[in-house]
């Protein structure tokens, strides 16, 4: 699915959140990469389970004509700044529901883009019908937490000892729905 560019300022930061194109794909390989090892709130290490270009070219086309699935990025004086992605599912008993997950740039925390990102891809989901967004986010993200609550999300459960992190404990996952 594709969404229209949009503009922003905040803090006098310029960016734009628009979808994802195939011309991206070099740029998501290494934003990714680099996302992965600036924080431990991501599922991956750095370099595990690596997207390389062509693995982001497919992933940008099949979201494009799916409408399941959105694949938003946000781009500073043609950068890109960070991502999200909502992945809807076909079977029947599951395509009410969409699973958004995000990353941002830690030079480019503090301006709203995930906040932005969210609400982009909230708009979506209600625009075409979807009644549940769900995500998973690490207990110790306080921040997102309380951003997720802010765009109406509720716990519905804690994953525990889900995530073993690099000081030396195991952490728990909090799972968040918004219901529509």
């Amino acid at each position: 699915m594709q969404l229209a560019k949009q503009s922003f300022q905040v803090k006098g930061l310029d960016y734009s959140i628009r979808s994802a194109e195939t011309r991206d794909a070099t740029q998501l390989a290494k934003v990714r990469l680099q996302i992965d090892g600036e924080t431990e709130n991501m599922d991956r290490e750095r370099g595990e389970a690596y997207l390389d270009q062509a693995a982001f070219e497919r992933l940008i086309a099949e979201d494009a004509k799916s409408v399941r699935n959105l694949f938003l990025v946000a781009e500073v004086n043609g950068h890109i700044a960070g991502f999200s992605r909502c992945e809807g599912n076909a079977l029947n008993r599951m395509k009410h529901q969409v699973e958004f997950g995000v990353g941002v740039l830690q030079q480019f925390w503090g301006y709203g883009i995930g906040r932005k990102l969210l609400e982009t891809s909230l708009h979506w989901a209600d625009d075409n019908g979807f009644k549940k967004v769900n995500l998973k986010v690490l207990d110790s993200n306080k921040k997102a937490i309380e951003l997720y609550r802010q765009c109406g999300f509720e716990v519905e459960g804690v994953l525990k000892m889900d995530k073993y992190l690099a000081d030396g404990n195991y952490h728990d996952t909090v799972v968040m729905g918004r219901i529509r």
